[in-house]
């Protein structure tokens, strides 16, 4: 038999209150139909029938739990009716934001009265930070993107007064900046630059290895990895509970606090066992220390540096960190080639302006300018050029030169490259670095050579380091070259146009002695007045006869042939240094205008214009213009030599 029914014992039936105010998969559904209307399962529509059956019959139950039961059923088809309700609501209000959202994606420019109220108002960083997002977005995307109207020119002014804002740049540094990265790129350097780079450290290998030193850092609470797989030395170092440069191991000479990038210059020289090495610019002694545990303490490192100073970091370290093969001096690395030379290798770790570490130093952002750079610019061409006259190219294992710095600007970096290629037997070889980005070959109107392409960059953004520049050079003689000194040039040009001058008055000199005075020509001239002594005047008269039938003869003869014409000048000076005797063409000595005299000249004059149609037009110009045309010049000349430009 079964079991008795106990009225007093009420036993409920589906589920309970909680259940169905729970929000079940029918309402999640509604939200996904279109039409607003309720699809039931067929068990939930039978029982619907049911209830309908027993209302229309009259049989109501006596339990209060169906009566609230079918309260709730109510309640949740109210709920229903709501929540289709607000769906509707809410779609309508998400295409009204898809509107707004559509017309906010179109960036457009602040019209004048929005520029003066920013010049008024407090900035609001997060409006202008943003706006250099959409403006690098339509910038990039410029064809279909840009409004109607408005130029490139206008966009790239915003962007970079908003930068100049936002990033506390001066306007110098973000133009060269502005050139320097694609705008897709340009942000994310800005940005690094606000971040510190990560706390590397370098293994010394002369006392320990790095997987002992690693677990030695470990058990103090320091929490460090590999640095990566391009070093075998390096650790970075993300936080620790003691200070890490002043742990046992440190001041124990086991590591030295070094930034990644510092490893890079050090790997590309390779410097092998035995070799003669020269850091020129070695303050602080990281890159010297790692020199001399590559070589193992073998060889000889001359670590130099112009300020003395700094050379007292050099010594701690090198005592530290038990170096043994270092000799340590402090000369000007311009004048050095003049103090030693013949190494093997030479690290040139060039003073520059410092734009790849703007991260340790933010006062590079605002106190740099154009004459700043040049000025680096110029130092660094000395330098590079007295690095390489120091290395020996005949060198059996070496014979390079890195040249590095910890600057991003094309005119520290491969302009001086360059400008060493041309000046010295030198060529670019591969770092031996596999990564980094190439060199630039080209830079707005600059050309570069080709090989430069083997020089390696590093940015912050993008290889989580310093900003860095490397480039080794292979030396393959030790001759200078000459190049054509330019006061020697302007020198043999003005000699060759002074000769060519003189040619040219040699040339004209038959006509030249015409206006030249014999010894016997001043008294003549001072005479006219007095009589002539008839000795002496029947002598004077026979002389300018001859004179006139020597002077007919030879004009008649001289056009014939060019070595008559040379001949002449050879005879005048004959005539000019003895007027007495008759020889040439140039003795022509007129003491007293008698009437043979003038029949002389005017025979002359008609032979000579004879001749003066034969030359054409070189004779047509007057003598006394040639003349001090020719005394202007050579005053010119000798002005140019007195005051040479030298470079």
């Amino acid at each position: 038999m079964g079991r008795k029914l106990d009225p007093t014992n009420k036993v409920k039936r589906g589920p309970g209150k909680k259940t169905k105010k729970q929000q079940g998969a029918e309402t999640e559904l509604a939200k996904f139909i279109t039409d607003g209307e309720y699809c039931l399962l067929p068990i939930e529509r039978a029982a619907k029938k049911a209830k309908k059956m027993k209302e229309a019959m009259g049989l109501g139950s006596d339990d209060d739990e169906e009566e609230e039961e079918e309260e709730d059923d109510d309640d949740d088809d109210d709920d229903d009716k709501e929540e289709e309700n607000k769906s509707d609501a809410d779609m309508d209000e998400e295409d009204t934001v898809q509107a707004n959202i559509d017309e906010m994606d179109q960036f457009k420019l602040p019209g004048a009265e929005e520029r003066e109220k920013e010049g008024v108002l407090p900035l609001d960083l997060k409006s202008i930070h943003q706006r250099i997002k959409d403006n690098i977005d339509v910038l990039c995307n410029f064809s279909t993107k840009r409004e109607e109207g408005k130029e490139r020119a206008e966009y790239i002014s915003l962007l970079k007064k908003d930068l100049c804002t936002y990033y506390s740049y001066n306007y110098f540094l973000i133009e060269k900046l502005i050139d320097l990265f694609p705008l897709s790129e340009l942000v994310d350097f800005l940005e690094a630059n606000e971040i510190q780079r990560p706390v590397t450290i370098r293994t010394n290998t002369l006392k320990t290895r790095r997987r002992d030193l690693a677990q030695a850092l470990i058990n103090r609470g320091v929490n460090l990895d590999p640095l990566g797989k391009w070093s075998k030395v390096g650790l970075v170092i993300y936080d620790s509970s003691v200070p890490v440069g002043a742990t046992p191991e440190y001041l124990s000479g086991q590591y030295m606090l070094q930034g990644a990038s510092s490893f890079l210059p050090v790997m590309a020289l390779s410097p092998q066992e035995g070799e003669s090495v020269l850091d020129m610019s070695s303050a602080p002694g990281g890159k010297t220390t790692y020199i001399a545990q590559l070589m193992r303490n073998t060889g000889v490192i001359v670590a130099n540096d112009a300020n003395a100073d700094r050379l007292k970091s050099v010594v701690g370290n090198i005592h530290r960190l038990g170096v043994t093969n270092t000799v340590i001096c402090n000369y000007d690395g311009r004048q050095f080639p003049k103090v030693m030379g013949g190494f093997d290798r030479v690290l040139l770790d060039a003073p520059c302006s410092g734009t790849g570490v703007i991260a340790k130093d933010p006062a590079v952002k605002t106190s740099k300018d154009d004459t700043d750079i040049h000025r680096s610019a110029h130092l660094q061409k000395e330098l590079i050029l007295s690095a390489i006259d120091s290395v020996n190219a005949e060198s059996t294992t070496g014979g390079y030169l890195i040249y590095c710095t910890c600057s991003i600007m094309v005119e520290e970096n491969e302009w001086v490259v360059d400008y060493a290629l041309k000046k010295r037997n030198v060529k670019l070889v591969p770092t031996g670095l596999d990564f980094g980005k190439e060199g630039f070959t080209r830079f707005k109107e600059r050309r570069f050579h080709p090989s430069l392409k083997l020089s390696r960059r590093f940015y912050p953004h993008s290889h989580n380091m310093d900003g860095f520049f490397v480039a080794k050079l292979k030396k393959f003689s030790n001759v200078i070259p000459t190049a054509p000194d330019r006061f020697s040039v302007q020198h043999e040009l003005i000699l060759l146009c002074f000769v060519l001058h003189l040619e040219e008055e040699n040339a004209d000199a038959p006509e030249a002695t015409v206006v030249t005075d014999s010894p016997e020509e001043k008294p003549a001239k001072s005479d006219k007045t007095k009589k002539t002594v008839p000795g002496k005047a029947g002598d004077l008269k026979k002389k300018t006869q001859a004179n006139g039938t020597a002077a007919k003869k030879i004009a008649n003869v001289k056009p014939k042939g060019k070595k008559d014409s040379l001949a002449g000048p050879k005879k005048a000076k004959v005539a000019k240094m003895d007027g007495e005797t008759v020889k040439g063409t140039k003795a022509k000595k007129p003491a007293e205008k008698t009437t043979d005299e003038t029949k002389a000249s005017k025979a002359d004059k008609k032979d000579g214009s004879r001749f003066e149609k034969k030359q054409g037009k070189k004779t047509k110009t007057p003598l006394k213009a040639k003349n001090r045309i020719g005394k202007n010049k050579f005053r010119k000349l000798k002005h140019m030599l007195g005051k040479p430009d030298v470079e």
